[in-house]
Order: structure tokens, then sequence, then C-alpha cells
């Protein structure tokens, strides 16, 4: 059974920055072949598309809200995306989902067939 494990998040001061991790998890899994979306979900608000990367790394997209703050990559030797946030605002402040699948329109949709547990970042002073 895959899994992706989330790491990193938490609680940061307006300005901060944080880097997430979304690791695979599974026997022979290679997650060279998996477009991977980053998400969030704000209280009382739709989970968004944050970021996303091509399987190769080559192709990146962002979500104007944190374009030339956040950056999306990924180590597929590791099996392993990342994405670094800085100069992080209070409406940041929301559960970070990392994604992936190989059809890429099915993840950008948000019907992603592999996900993250969840990570809350707060940015609050």
């Amino acid at each position: 059974q895959l899994q992706l494990v989330q790491s990193g998040g938490g609680l940061v001061q307006p300005g901060g920055s944080l880097r997430l991790s979304c690791a695979a998890s599974a026997d022979g899994f290679t997650l060279d072949y998996y477009t991977v979306g980053w998400f969030r979900q704000a209280p009382g608000k739709e989970r968004e598309e944050v970021s996303c990367i091509s399987s190769s790394g080559g192709s990146t997209t962002y979500a104007d809200s944190v374009k030339g703050r956040f950056t999306v990559s990924r180590d597929n030797a590791k099996n392993t995306a990342y994405l670094q946030m800085t100069n992080l605002k209070p409406e940041d402040t929301a559960v970070y989902y990392c994604a992936a699948d190989s059809i890429t329109i099915r993840l950008r949709n948000g019907n992603a067939i592999y996900w993250g547990q969840g990570t809350q970042v707060t940015v609050s002073s």
C-alpha cells in the first residue's frame, strides 16, 4: 500500500520560512512516474492547489498567491518532494497536503489517487 508521508510544518511568524516534505513509502514504489501537487485548505475555505511539479521536475506551476515565495522541488532518488515556503503570511495558514498521480489532470482537479496525511502550517505573531 502506497503512502505519502508528510513532515515539516508548524508555527512560524510572518515573514518566516518553512519546508514541507512529502516522502513516498511503499516497497518497490518509485515516485519518478508521478506528478506531485501541493494543496492547502484553510478553515471555512475550499481546498486549493498551491503548486505542482511534473514527474521529471522540469515543469512547475504555482498559484498566484504564492508565486515568488514558494518553491516546489523533488528528489526522485529519495522518493521525496518538497515545498519551500518563504516570506510566509497569515493568509498562508492552512492544512497542507501533498498528492501524487500519474495522470496530471486528475491531480490538478483535486482527485489524485494518493494523498499525504496533511500538516498544519500556522503563520502568526
